[in-house]
């Protein structure tokens, strides 16, 4: 259901200079997403009336990357600090709203964390073993007086552990009247968001302090060091939530997940595997080692072999896949199926108790029930323009190192001889083949090393 009273914040306009990139720093992937599309789903979930995002450098691109969602745009020209990039977007702030600041840098903040900011104005903490680099929490029981940054910090300050996350809430109201009288007497020459928690002090309405159960809520990144550490947390994050839920990983720490993986009973994922995408494993699905799957969904039993790479692969029944296999979008297997090592496969559905065992390249292919594809087959379906279909009707025997010119069809339980290039199609029930004479020369001498 919907808050009417809820307005987020996102802060996006900084260059990231440190990154040392010629892209934008919040469109830096992070589990295969731009991390602030991970933020942007976290503000989606508590469904808020309004999300506004503070653009600034790189705005086209930022703009077209988020083109399907539903945001107001603002636009901080100078950087001036996240006072004033707050300011930028309070003309889209209704009044009587209550406003939630999140950053576009930071987004291993999950919905659960926000939740838990109930009064009407509190900031999320963390408390650090090493809280160099962050602003520190003035509290006293609970009540924040002042959030000092580590430029501004005195030596006692210093040794506070208990750090500002960036995330604040408070009424609209008040928080723009707060904003009007921001200035920047600090060290960065900087409006500070930050700054409106001593104003709230001073006025005797003091912001709470709501520490949030995980530290890690309150790191961003600034850098590509700091972007691979985010990357490993989330990555434990997503591991951990799927051993919870009774995956089986041998060496978890090695298992990377790039967009969604929905996993049934009892699947086996083994190390070093890669999933990008969304990826469906149903029951006992087994995922061998170095495999890569991307935009998969493998029905119950689905085995795939180590060094396999599929992409965009259904499986309507358990199957067999691999070793170093590679099924391109398109490819469809039935129950009973087996594709081997070396075969590669694109746009071809393979029927029930069907076998490519090795060596093989079928593209644009209807492949019947019980049919064997032997050794070195090749489904010739590109003449430099148009691509064409082969079919292979059931019970069919392709006899190994063939080449079936499409467009073309193999009928009923046809044969086709090993060695045979088909450029017509092969009668049901028949044996076909098409090779050159063998012969022997009796007085052929082999050349010799002078």
């Amino acid at each position: 259901m919907t808050k009417p009273n809820l307005h987020i914040i996102i802060l996006a306009a900084g260059a990231g200079t440190r990154m040392h990139s010629d892209k934008l720093k919040v469109l830096h992937e992070l589990a295969g997403q731009p991390m602030i599309v991970h933020v942007l789903r976290t503000a989606q979930a508590l469904k808020p009336a309004q999300i506004t995002v503070v653009c600034g450098h790189q705005k086209d691109s930022l703009k077209q990357a988020l083109a399907n969602e539903s945001l107001n745009w603002a636009e901080q020209t100078e950087q001036l600090g996240t006072g004033h990039a707050v300011q930028q977007a309070m003309s889209f702030v209704q009044k009587n709203e209550s406003v939630l600041v999140l950053y576009g840098d930071a987004p291993l903040v999950e919905a659960e964390d926000l939740q838990t900011m109930q009064s009407e104005a509190c900031v999320l903490t963390a408390d650090l073993d090493d809280p160099t680099g962050y602003g520190r929490i003035i509290n006293q029981d609970g009540k924040i007086t002042a959030i000092v940054e580590q430029k501004d910090a005195n030596e006692d300050q210093l040794g506070i552990q208990e750090v500002n996350s960036g995330i604040i809430k408070t009424p609209a109201a008040d928080l723009n009247r707060w904003l009007q009288q921001l200035n920047n007497s600090n060290s960065q020459n900087e409006y500070y968001l930050t700054d409106v928690i001593a104003m709230a002090a001073d006025e005797g309405r003091p912001f709470r302090a709501v520490q949030a159960e995980q530290a890690d809520i309150v790191k961003g990144a600034n850098d590509m060091q700091q972007l691979a550490e985010l990357e490993a947390i989330f990555q434990r994050r997503l591991v951990q939530k799927l051993l919870q839920e009774g995956v089986r990983m041998p060496r978890p720490e090695t298992v990377d997940i790039r967009g969604q993986l929905q996993c049934g009973r009892d699947v086996v994922v083994d190390k070093n595997t890669l999933f990008v995408g969304e990826n469906r494993l149903a029951e006992g699905v087994q995922i061998g080692a170095f495999s890569v799957l991307e935009d998969c969904d493998l029905a119950a039993g689905t085995v795939v072999e180590p060094h396999s790479m599929l992409a965009g692969v259904k499986t309507t029944g358990a199957c067999t896949i691999g070793p170093f296999a590679r099924l391109r979008p398109g490819t469809e297997l039935a129950q009973g199926a087996k594709v081997g090592n070396f075969v590669e496969m694109k746009k071809t559905k393979v029927g029930e108790n069907s076998k490519a065992s090795h060596l093989s390249y079928l593209g644009d292919a209807v492949i019947g029930n019980h049919v064997n594809i032997g050794a070195g087959t090749i489904t010739c379906n590109y003449d430099g323009v148009n691509k064409f279909t082969t079919v292979i009707q059931d019970g069919a025997f392709i006899g190994s190192d063939s080449q079936l010119v499409a467009p073309v069809s193999i009928g009923k339980d046809a044969t086709i001889g090993a060695g045979s290039t088909i450029t017509k199609d092969a009668p049901a029930g028949r044996l076909t083949l098409s090779r050159s004479r063998q012969r022997s020369v009796a007085d052929w001498q082999k050349p010799s090393k002078k």
